[in-house]
């Protein structure tokens, strides 16, 4: 498959040497990251798949400081939608799998929610047991209808014989838009599902459902809109501007990320603080990446016992992150990741029924 044959090259913008843009590619490079703008929102109801201009969001995130990031960013273009939703769902997977040949990691921007059916399909193709997290206020598990929707894509992905999952956590969910059976399924299969009121503020509760993820999606809908909506189906409530952009930066810091996708977005908002928001959501995302992967890769843990009852617990305190775990297992990818706050209740008598769940 060619690239140019499917994506369409970003036009040119002028940057000076100490922004980002000055340092941006149009090549996938052997452990990089790879921006790719997509406009087919086919996937929600009366979706289009209409060409749309991303270059607002590019020029305010072209001109954003590029520190001293050393991981290469490419932008490599904007999509172009296939002739059916089937064939963009297609053609976005062939993309991704070239990303992933090269430990590249794809951000993939714009269009409707249910396009992580195909980050999830491409990434499952090169790895088994995926950790999956989503911030997303809805809770759909429709499974109505032969093409994916945002209604059911989550269903397809949780319930196909062809996937594997080990962690599926889903973040934001407001409790006023969903239906209750949803949220109780959920709960009862023992995934983690975490409301909006939980995420605000801070992001120390919700830190460890990104630390493991090796797939993250963001559906704008769960963050509050300004002007004509920040997404395509603008919400009054939601994470807040600067809740956003530190979330992003929590998705980068995952030890295992392989794959992003922020869906929903609206392009067509006239509202320039929308683009510029989406800009500075995208740039926190590769702050958190290039942060990570200058963590030393051996690491140190501190050992902290809890009694409760007559039963022993253990949890581990990373010494150069000072990043919580819970367990005693000599193999760190065996511990589950916690929050300090969760090692402070354990002390009070009280752990938190996940730990338990093996």
């Amino acid at each position: 498959m060619n690239i140019e044959d499917i994506i369409i090259p970003p036009r040119k913008i002028n940057t000076e040497k100490w922004q980002l843009g000055h340092a941006v590619s149009q090549e996938i490079q052997e452990n990089g990251i790879v921006l790719i703008f997509c406009s087919d929102y086919r996937g929600i109801k009366n979706g289009e798949a209409e060409i749309l201009d991303f270059k607002t969001v590019r020029r305010e995130l072209y001109r954003l400081s590029k520190l001293d990031f050393e991981i290469p960013v490419c932008d490599l273009g904007d999509l172009i939608s296939g002739r059916t939703y089937q064939d963009t769902h297609y053609v976005l997977q062939e993309l991704l799998s070239m990303c992933h040949y090269k430990n590249a990691v794809p951000v993939i921007i714009g269009g409707s929610n249910d396009l992580a059916f195909s980050l999830f399909s491409a990434l499952n193709f090169h790895q088994k047991n995926l950790n999956y997290t989503q911030i997303s206020n809805i809770i759909s598990l429709s499974n109505e209808g032969e093409e994916i929707t945002e209604k059911n894509f989550l269903s397809r992905i949780l319930s196909s014989k062809n996937f594997t999952i080990k962690n599926y956590h889903h973040l934001g969910y407001q409790k006023h838009l969903n239906e209750t059976d949803s949220v109780k399924l959920m709960k009862e299969v023992e995934f983690d599902v975490v409301r909006l009121a939980e995420m605000m503020n801070s992001t120390e509760k919700t830190e460890p459902f990104f630390r493991r993820a090796d797939l993250v999606t963001v559906n704008c809908d769960a963050v509050e809109s300004m002007g004509d909506g920040f997404s395509v189906n603008p919400q009054v409530n939601g994470l807040n501007r600067r809740e956003i952009c530190a979330y992003m930066k929590e998705i980068g810091l995952s030890e295992n990320l392989k794959s992003v996708g922020i869906f929903n977005f609206n392009a067509q908002s006239e509202t320039f603080i929308n683009h510029q928001l989406l800009a500075q959501m995208i740039w926190h995302l590769i702050e958190g990446i290039n942060i990570q992967h200058s963590h030393p890769k051996e690491r140190q843990y501190e050992t902290f016992w809890v009694m409760i009852d007559d039963d022993q617990y253990a949890f581990q305190r990373d010494s150069f992150s000072g990043l919580w775990y819970f367990g005693d297992d000599e193999k760190p990818e065996n511990l589950i990741p916690c929050s300090r706050l969760e090692y402070e209740e354990a002390k009070r008598g009280q752990l938190n029924s996940r730990f338990l769940k093996n």
